[in-house]
């Protein structure tokens, strides 16, 4: 009998161990790409409209820094240090919305909407103007 136990607590043991260590790992971390953009990007009419519409939403970036309501958004990313005109890929905003920055932005929303991505970048790269 006690054959029979130790021998059923070890296969319970070790089928313990097996199924712990076969775990699938079903996430997928996807990098949106990013188009280059070669054309002047306006803050106003190219960003802030998506900021508008995918980041300053109740809840999100419409009180919590940045702020990305139209009125604020441009002082808010600049004062607060959100973009590097030096080094404009290091730029905080856009290491948010690329992922490489986690949580990726804008949070809970389809990856890269209307081309964010490229378009902030450029715009960074383009000297970060209130235009």
């Amino acid at each position: 009998m006690k054959k029979i136990i130790i021998t059923a607590v070890a296969m319970v043991a070790l089928s313990g161990l097996f199924i712990t260590g076969c775990v699938k790992d079903d996430t997928l971390t996807i990098k949106p790409t990013v188009t280059v953009i070669t054309k002047t990007v306006s803050f106003k009419t190219d960003l802030v409209p998506l900021f508008v519409a995918n980041c300053a939403v109740s809840g999100c970036h419409d009180a919590r820094n940045p702020v990305l309501k139209a009125d604020l958004a441009y002082n808010s990313l600049v004062n607060g240090k959100f973009i590097d005109t030096k080094t404009p890929a290091s730029s905080i905003i856009y290491k948010r919305l690329t992922g490489v920055l986690s949580p990726a932005m804008p949070f809970g929303k389809p990856t890269n909407p209307g081309n964010i991505n490229g378009l902030v970048l450029a715009w960074i790269t383009q000297g970060g103007k209130n235009n």
